[in-house]
């Protein structure tokens, strides 16, 4: 097997004799360029695993040689250079598809790293079919669908596994968030190593800092045993923020801290972790607004929010429906050890018609209850039990609720959402936990709807 090959682009020529021997020593290959023009010189008579390229070249930057190699050689990661504290150019970069950045002056142990997870980025199309979902692999959602919103979230995960860029994954809940960014792992160089999921609307506030940052013995009184956090766990791995706008905003500045000096301290302890992880968050909420309202801080939404990635609402994808449920019907029969049941035209569009305000995750709860409730292994419109009203139905309803004299619509849309919680609690036997999960919010939200509505 021949040796890995790496490309570097930079116009000083002490960084490019250091970055030479670097990575001689770690048994790689390196050729150096020091202007755009020549990068593409050696481009044209070489294959390369990695490029590493200064930002500020001579005849050039290096977002040129980026674009080059995105545009000739598709399959190439690159590595961008930045001055020191130039945090613009290293998004720039990161939006425009590098892998990752390196700061200068240049650390040897964030350089190591950084080229040993280029170098393991599959090459294979096979294996980038897998990481985004289209073939099937072990302990890896697949993404199920054909339409054009389908195939585009395909199309950019693809992309995003190959970059080591934070993402924020936008999108209605249910609609699949969770899934994307799983993909985004198993595609990336981190997929041998862990994938952290936390949700951050479930952790109580008093516990946030001992859940990420982990403890020693003793930092506090019921601290028995030394206890790694969220931060550890996700080490050399991916670390996914679910619902990251239900952070409180003392948190949010510890981690902002932990991004901008990459190492964090666990509670009572006196020593500094380094830390390397992927960061990927979620939610369903705007946060430019929670930004805007002060609910979230900007310089923290900025350091998350490098590439953006919205997940489309099941309504917007119809045509997907009858694909979804052949999956989801399949796997619960399995789960129940049962052959899988016919669903029927009248169900599938009953489904297509449906608004699914919960996406996804309702369409499988829905599938659930449908199981347990047909008779003769045949799933029909009746089974379902949609009891969402047509559009006219819903404005007839809305111009009685509001009456001929009307309603201050405050007033009205907490009359809507007491009903809907208390519908909620009546269903899961008033288990809040349940309650909250059937209507697609946190169980730290749903406890404060419960307080603000005078809901018992």
């Amino acid at each position: 097997m021949s040796a890995k090959a790496v490309l570097i682009v930079d116009d000083e020529a002490d960084i490019r004799e250091l970055l030479v021997v670097t990575l001689s020593r770690m048994g790689v290959d390196a050729d150096s360029a020091s202007s755009v023009a020549e990068a593409k010189e050696f481009l044209e008579k070489r294959a390369y695993d990695l490029a590493l390229t200064d930002m500020r070249l001579p005849d050039g930057e290096g977002l040129d040689v980026l674009r080059h190699i995105a545009e000739h050689y598709g399959n190439t990661p690159v590595a961008v250079i930045t001055a020191y504290g130039s945090t613009e150019n290293a998004v720039a970069a990161l939006k425009a598809g590098a892998f990752d950045y390196l700061a200068k002056p240049i650390k040897l142990e964030e350089l190591r790293p950084l080229v040993m997870s280029a170098l393991k980025l599959a090459r294979h199309p096979q294996a980038r079919r897998a990481s985004i979902g289209e073939v099937a692999q072990p302990g890896v959602p697949r993404m199920i669908g054909e339409s054009a919103p389908i195939q585009r979230a395909r199309e950019m995960i693809g992309r995003l596994a190959r970059s080591q860029a934070p993402v924020y994954i936008t999108g209605e809940s249910g609609s699949g968030k969770e899934v994307a960014a799983r993909l985004i792992h198993a595609g990336s160089a981190r997929a041998d190593a862990p994938f952290v999921a936390v949700n951050c609307g479930a952790i109580p506030e008093n516990l946030m800092e001992s859940e990420f940052f982990g403890y020693r013995k003793g930092a506090f009184t019921g601290a028995e045993n030394d206890r790694a956090g969220y931060l550890h766990a996700a080490q050399k791995g991916t670390l996914f923020l679910d619902e990251v706008g239900d952070l409180p905003l003392a948190m949010q500045v510890k981690l902002l801290r932990v991004i901008q000096e990459k190492t964090f301290r666990r509670l009572g302890d006196t020593v500094e972790e380094a830390t390397d992880m992927r960061i990927i968050s979620a939610t369903h909420r705007s946060l430019a607004e929670q930004v805007v309202a002060g609910q979230f801080r900007q310089d923290l939404f900025y350091r998350l929010n490098v590439i953006e990635m919205k997940m489309p609402s099941l309504r917007e994808i119809p045509e997907d429906i009858p694909l979804m449920v052949a999956q989801v019907v399949e796997r619960l029969a399995r789960q129940n050890k049962v052959g899988p049941p016919t669903v029927s035209e009248e169900a599938l569009l009953a489904l297509r018609r449906y608004d699914f305000p919960g996406n996804v995750r309702e369409l499988e709860n829905i599938l659930e209850r449908a199981l347990a409730l047909c008779s003769d292994a045949t799933v029909r419109e009746g089974d379902l039990y949609l009891t969402q009203a047509a559009p006219k139905e819903r404005a007839a309803a809305l111009e009685g609720a509001l009456g001929t004299r009307g309603l201050p619509l405050h007033d009205f849309l907490d009359q809507v959402e007491r009903e809907a919680i208390q519908k909620a609690l009546e269903a899961t036997r008033f288990n809040k936990t349940a309650a909250a999960k059937l209507l697609g919010i946190t169980f730290r939200s749903l406890r404060y709807r419960l307080d603000r509505l005078g809901i018992d």
